[in-house]
C-alpha cells in the first residue's frame, strides 16, 4: 500500500487557478502511473490525468485538456496539477491515486480528496 495525499483546494472564481499537489509516501511509483479524477455530486468518477513515474508521459481527459497540466517533481514522490481558466463545471471533488490507464478501475491507492469550488 502507498499513502497517497492531496493538497491545494479551495474557492476560486471562474477564470482562476489552483495549483493541487499529492503527496505519495510508503511504496514506490516506479512503473506505476499517478493519476487525477473527480467527482461532482450526482455524477460518475471522472478521468483528468495522469503521468508516468518518469515524467516523460502525460494524458488529459477531454474537459481539461489546454486547461490543466500534470507533472511530478524530481524525486516523483510529489505531482501537482496546475489548473488555469477554471470553469463551474470543473467543481468537484478531486483524488488523485496510483495505477495505470485511465479508468478509476485501475488505480488501487486512493487519496481522501481535495474539494475545487469555482464560482461563476
Amino acid at each position: 500500500q502507498v499513502q497517497m495525499v492531496e493538497s491545494g483546494g479551495g474557492l476560486v472564481q471562474a477564470g482562476g487557478s489552483l495549483r493541487l499537489s499529492c503527496a505519495t509516501s510508503g511504496r514506490t511509483l516506479k512503473f506505476y502511473n499517478v493519476g487525477w479524477f473527480r467527482q461532482a455530486p450526482g455524477k460518475e468518477r471522472e478521468f483528468v490525468a495522469a503521468i508516468t513515474w518518469t515524467g516523460v508521459s502525460t494524458v488529459y481527459g477531454d474537459s481539461v485538456k489546454g486547461r490543466f497540466t500534470i507533472s511530478n517533481d524530481n524525486a516523483k514522490t510529489t505531482v501537482h496539477l496546475q489548473m488555469t481558466s477554471l470553469k463551474p463545471e470543473d467543481t468537484a471533488v478531486y483524488y488523485c491515486a496510483r495505477g495505470w490507464g485511465t479508468i478509476a478501475a485501475g488505480y488501487a491507492d486512493w487519496g481522501q480528496g481535495t474539494q475545487v469550488t469555482v464560482s461563476s
